[in-house]
């Protein structure tokens, strides 16, 4: 029996990072659901305090996972309002639907938003938590997406900067590397959780996708992700996310047994009492469609 996930909804170009989210990258994010919403949720913060969302306003957003972000998002919409999901994910979108309260105005998709055919013109405002990055043409996404922005409607999104400086990735990929393979190197600007790290690339595609009034701030922030479960679910938590979890992809338990009991031991140092917590940084970007 053929257990490939279904890619064919996407962009051919997409269906690497299509196939990831629907096979073991997906649902490791799933099962590790809650512990990963709270690890991101200082990322949460500044992007909603960033994209002042208003009552009665129709937001998009991209890459929406679960649903965390969607649903923080209705409740400042309000009833009048709307927030639509969109992912690639069977299964995080499972998980978001489970998730949504009954009453809240939210609605979920599976779709690539590269190629998606989004109501043109039927949003006012576009976010994104960490999701923008892994387009295989980021500029086309972004122009796919300003599809659905109305004239004059906003953009707002997170997305990592450099791995250098964010440990929290870096020192478990470090770990794993002892017992699994090295990712392959990746092309320039190739779809990556890191893809859009350094600024002069962020700010040509921005420019190239006709946004204007941009704006990116750095946010350095420290992130707890241990999920109440110590170093063992902080070694959970990292392979759950990130480059690591790439790298243990596919590979025999065994050696993913000793992938996470590595990365438990590199994240000792950071723990302190119930919380390990280790240091992040991000761009919060804005911008407007002209």
């Amino acid at each position: 029996m053929d257990n490939a996930p279904d890619t064919s909804f996407g962009h051919h170009d997409n269906a690497g990072q299509i196939g990831f989210w629907n096979g073991d990258g997906g649902q490791r994010w799933v099962e590790r659901q809650a512990a990963l919403d709270g690890m991101l949720a200082p990322i949460d913060a500044l992007l909603l305090e960033r994209a002042a969302i208003q009552p009665a306003e129709r937001v998009l957003d991209i890459g929406c996972g679960c649903g965390a972000t969607t649903i923080a998002a209705a409740a400042n919409v309000g009833a009048d309002g709307g927030v639509l999901g969109i992912d690639v994910s069977a299964a995080m979108l499972i998980r978001a639907n489970e998730l949504a309260p009954e009453e809240a105005p939210v609605s979920f998709v599976q779709g690539d938003a590269m190629v998606h055919h989004f109501k043109a013109a039927s949003c006012d405002l576009m976010i994104s938590r960490l999701g923008m990055m892994y387009f295989a043409d980021a500029v086309r996404g972004l122009l796919n997406i300003r599809t659905a922005l109305r004239s004059g409607g906003r953009v707002a999104f997170a997305a990592w900067r450099d791995l250098r400086d964010n440990p929290w990735a870096l020192e478990p990929l470090q770990a794993v590397y002892d017992h699994v393979p090295k990712l392959p190197g990746l092309l320039p600007h190739a779809p990556d959780d890191f893809a859009f790290a350094q600024q002069d690339w962020l700010e040509q595609v921005l420019s190239e996708a006709g946004l204007r009034r941009v704006r990116l701030e750095r946010c350095d922030v420290a992130l707890d992700i241990d999920g109440g479960q110590g170093l063992q679910g902080a070694a959970l938590s990292a392979l759950a996310v990130g480059p690591a979890s790439r790298a243990i992809n596919r590979q025999p338990p065994d050696a993913v047994a000793a992938a996470t009991a590595a990365v438990s031991k590199a994240l000792a140092r950071y723990a302190n009492g119930a919380a390990v917590t280790l240091p992040a940084s991000v761009w919060i970007v804005t911008a407007v469609d002209p």
